[in-house]
């Protein structure tokens, strides 16, 4: 026995952990996503081995994700502005209000049932998801960014949407980019550096909002954060993120697209499954 669970199935865990760890750096990196789409997935059914509350898991899943994905979202980043990617007037605006939409996030976390936390996860991945998919162009609304006040706008919600789902902001910051004409390489570069703010901002907000529930979460949790997940996680996910950003750069924008499009339909449908 380790930590009051039978040592084969901790051995599991980490296995599952550790390759859901590849795939995130590689998706992050590869996206601009922080990989939190891969991670809360996995994490969901790790927890789910271990019977954390129903009322509990997504929360913690989330929690997690924001954690493990910050030392991925600034290798990303860093990796990205190397190559001249980033545009940092769109970093600097939305860093802000993006904050302040993770606050609001992270105070939902401590009131909220898990299934608030599973339907906003599925209604942002299928619309990002059709938009990449089926749209392309045609959802575009203007060649150039818009002013200060819209561009506040979409960074709250960017740091809402992400703190609700566990992401770094990247799938919602992309499909804003991407429809006032940005390439989807600069998107994607872009987005890597908003999420740096939000995902720290994030951490922070869901383990102190799981503070109140420590006695009902899995031993090593800090708040809404589990210790293990994170450690295991992290090194892995932000090790392989480089290979993600090669990727991107030399893959062809409608590539890109098809593939994030793909990528968040199933996640998406994953989720419906769960509600059911």
């Amino acid at each position: 026995m380790l930590l009051g669970y039978p040592i084969s199935e901790i051995v599991w865990l980490v296995l599952l952990i550790l390759a859901g760890g590849v795939v995130t750096g590689i998706l992050a990196g590869l996206f601009g996503i922080g990989g939190g789409g891969v991670i809360v997935p996995v994490l969901y059914e790790v927890f789910g081995l271990i019977h954390v509350p129903d009322n509990l898991r997504m929360q913690l899943c989330i929690g997690t994700s924001l954690a493990i994905i910050v030392p991925t979202t600034l290798r990303s980043y860093i990796g990205h502005k190397r190559k001249g990617a980033v545009i940092p007037d769109v970093v600097r605006v939305w860093t802000l209000p993006a904050v302040i939409g993770v606050v609001i996030g992270s105070v939902t976390a401590a009131y909220a049932p898990g299934a608030v936390f599973k339907i906003a996860f599925v209604v942002f991945t299928a619309f990002i998801s059709a938009k990449m998919l089926f749209a392309g162009d045609r959802w575009n609304v203007s060649d150039r960014l818009p002013g200060r006040g819209l561009m506040w706008v979409y960074g709250f919600i960017t740091g809402l949407i992400s703190s609700l789902v566990g992401v770094s902001g990247g799938a919602v910051s992309n499909a804003v980019l991407t429809m006032y004409g940005q390439p989807m390489q600069r998107a994607v570069a872009t987005s890597a550096g908003i999420g740096v703010p939000i995902t720290i901002v994030g951490a922070i907000g869901y383990a102190i909002a799981g503070w109140p529930h420590l006695q009902q979460l899995p031993p090593l949790s800090l708040g809404f954060i589990s210790v293990l997940g994170f450690v295991l996680m992290a090194p892995v996910s932000s090790y392989t993120a480089s290979y993600g950003v090669r990727l991107a750069h030399w893959l062809p924008r409608r590539g890109l697209e098809i593939g994030f499009g793909v990528f968040l339909m199933l996640v998406s449908l994953r989720f419906i499954v769960s509600l059911i």
